[in-house]
């Protein structure tokens, strides 16, 4: 039953590769991306079980939260074209007006 689910799984990666190299526009692509990461995860973590190693659940944690940072930053760069800009119209940083 995990083979069966560790089989969809990559089938699934396959489609998200798929849609990576084919989105028409670039939130296509990030969003295949993420998905992409969610089923790496899942696989990691059938994989952990499959072959009784429970410390794999925490690499799949760890990679969690990369993939989460990650596309939040990926997101961020594509709307505002830079990593440090806060709100580039009316140039607002916290409460406080530069």
């Amino acid at each position: 039953m995990f083979m069966a689910a560790m089989i969809g799984i990559l089938a699934t990666i396959v489609l998200a590769v798929l849609r990576t190299l084919l989105g028409p526009t670039v939130f296509d692509r990030i969003l295949a991306i993420n998905m992409l990461g969610t089923k790496i995860i899942l696989l990691v973590a059938v994989l952990g079980f499959l072959l009784g190693r429970p410390d794999f659940l925490d690499l799949a944690l760890i990679y969690v939260f990369l993939n989460f940072i990650g596309i939040i930053a990926v997101l961020k760069y594509v709307k505002f074209k830079n990593l440090a800009t806060v709100n580039p119209d009316n140039e607002e940083v916290g409460n406080e007006r530069v």
